[in-house]
């Protein structure tokens, strides 16, 4: 009986870790496709004429530490 308990806590507990980095993945997509929006904006008023070219650079250096810490996926995402 012991042994039963024992598989089914382990079975639970992995399914809690994919869980949880499932919840992280999706996170993390959401804030890179949040950065993105932001740095379309900053590009777009900056074309525009009424945008400042740091609030673009930021906003692309927001991306590329984004992507460095949790890579490019958000980039092919298209939802």
């Amino acid at each position: 009986m012991a042994g039963f308990l024992d598989r089914a806590k382990e079975q639970a507990q992995s399914a809690l870790a994919q869980g949880k980095q499932k919840v992280d993945e999706v996170q993390a997509q959401r804030a890179g496709q949040d950065l993105l929006k932001k740095l379309g904006a900053a590009y777009y008023a900056e074309q525009r004429g009424s945008g400042d070219p740091r609030v673009t650079q930021q906003a692309l250096q927001a991306v590329e530490s984004h992507i460095a810490a949790n890579g490019d996926g958000f980039l092919q995402s298209s939802s």
